[in-house]
């Protein structure tokens, strides 16, 4: 069933608007009494009498959040490391307490940390996973061995930092404090090690106030370039920030001045660095069989581990790539000390899950969420989506921020949808869909239909499809989030 649209215009509940080519950021509309209220971090309104963590969420929403800002300066002053050591210096250091893994890059960071803490959990390690941004609670952020932050325990944390925070000038922001949170919470849990996924960028993130024992830099692409770069090379300098001197670096396949970046890093500040791939014996295949369906099997050789034909716990040839770079993480943890065997590391591997990657929320009709937001991820999620999942017709809810690749992200999106509904994210920098829709109209002369909210378009989703046809939402973790909340809500207990 076909989107019923006129060329070079866009028809929404209120109006029809003829639309504008050029795009620039849009904060979603208000509803009556929205600013009379409190609202979280987590988009949530404030209710009256608020417990210890609902205080908590609060006080955090009082932080100067740069996941949230439309325009970020990307310098010393705005993300300044010396702050972030001074707060953890008043916490008694904890980061300075356990030992870790921290892994930079542009997409699979947080499936790269995954993978490598569910292997160092499965050899017995108690173990810290810190990543962003979260999808529908806040403490998904922090967990101890695949189990969330307590919210009794999240709320004495901010109790801690909240006295503290006065003292420090200028005063840390949202990120800062969740990121000394965590390491607080690691350090009081006695984790043997923690997998530590930076925010933004790498050199001035505050999670680079670490001395790991590896560091490790996912797959490199255009996303951030404002605050990192308009190049791939800049962006990679900004990544390789996290390199410390004798710290064993490891990274996947990169374009050429990628990896001239991150060698020429490497060698400037003495960390041994590798590549899997390259310098590590490192392979994949896709394959199909009657047990696992359509997946990828990767084998990494080296002097101190063989894995061979490893089934990859999460679908995709990308998710086959951060794989390798987790399993050399773990290849080199063994050089630094630690006890790990392939065996159960491989256990671990297996049962490894990552929510809003390729995840499917509904099966009637059938809809998946996926977190893609740059045009290489949304490359590697049409190519999966066409490996994966077999179905006549793809219909795309498509909304991400104005900060982004948008010309990139649009050509993505025309390989692998036959209709798109583009829609707001929850943030001041979403990106205007209308605007969206014109730039895709004038690119590619296809028809695309305008929602102002993701409840509206899967309403017009839900009217396209048969129960032969899949949507997909995408293009931000906002919008990913949002999907998860609505069909949470929707369940039947």
């Amino acid at each position: 069933m076909a989107l019923q649209m006129k060329p070079k215009r866009v028809t929404n509940r209120r109006r029809t608007v003829v639309v504008r080519v050029g795009l620039r950021g849009a904060r979603p509309p208000l509803r009556p009494g929205d600013a009379d209220k409190h609202r979280t971090t987590e988009g949530k309104v404030a209710a009256p009498g608020l417990n210890g963590y609902g205080k908590a969420l609060r006080f955090l929403s009082s932080l100067t959040d740069h996941e949230r800002l439309r325009i970020v300066r990307y310098n010393t002053e705005t993300f300044d490391l010396g702050r972030m050591r001074t707060l953890l210096r008043r916490l008694g250091n904890p980061h300075e307490q356990f030992k870790s893994v921290h892994v930079a890059g542009t997409k699979g960071k947080g499936s790269t940390c995954a993978m490598t803490a569910a292997m160092l959990q499965a050899c017995g390690y108690k173990v810290g996973l810190y990543t962003s941004p979260h999808l529908v609670d806040m403490r998904e952020r922090i967990q101890i061995n695949g189990e969330m932050i307590q919210q009794t325990d999240f709320a004495r944390l901010v109790r801690i930092v909240e006295p503290i925070l006065g003292r420090i000038k200028p005063s840390p922001s949202f990120f800062d404090v969740l990121t000394a949170m965590a390491f607080k919470y690691f350090a009081d849990n006695k984790v043997d090690i923690a997998v530590v996924e930076t925010g933004l960028g790498g050199r001035l993130d505050s999670t680079n106030v670490l001395t790991p024992e590896v560091t490790a830099i996912t797959s490199i692409s255009k996303d951030h370039m404002q605050q990192l770069g308009h190049t791939l090379a800049k962006i990679a300098e900004e990544k390789a920030g996290i390199f410390k001197n004798t710290v064993p670096a490891v990274t996947v396949m990169q374009e050429p001045d990628v990896e001239t970046v991150l060698r020429q890093a490497a060698e400037r500040v003495g960390a041994p660095f590798d590549i899997a791939g390259k310098t590590i014996e490192f392979s994949y295949r896709f394959e199909s069989s009657r047990m696992l369906g359509p997946h990828n099997r990767v084998c990494l050789t080296t002097a101190n581990s063989r894995f061979e034909h490893l089934a990859v716990p999460l679908v995709g040839e990308h998710q086959a790539i951060n794989c390798g770079l987790a399993l050399s993480i773990i290849d080199r943890l063994k050089t630094r000390g630690f006890a790990i065997n392939d065996s159960k590391a491989m256990e671990g591997l297996a049962k490894t899950t990552i929510p809003g990657r390729m995840e499917l929320v509904s099966q009637n009709p059938r809809i998946i969420v996926d977190g893609a937001h740059n045009a290489a991820s949304l490359d590697a999620l049409m190519r999966a989506i066409g490996q994966h999942i077999p179905y006549d017709s793809m219909v795309v809810v498509f909304g991400c921020c104005g900060d982004k690749d948008i010309p990139g992200m649009l050509e993505r999106i025309t390989s692998g949808a036959d209709k798109v509904i583009f829609t707001n994210v929850d943030s001041v920098r979403t990106a205007d869909p209308e605007e969206l829709a014109a730039r895709y109209i004038e690119l590619y002369g296809k028809m695309a239909q305008v929602a102002l909210t993701l409840k509206e378009a899967l309403e017009i989703a839900n009217r396209a499809v048969t129960k032969e046809d899949l949507i997909c939402i995408t293009g931000s973790f906002y919008l990913v989030g949002e999907a998860k909340k609505l069909f949470t809500a929707t369940k039947p207990v």
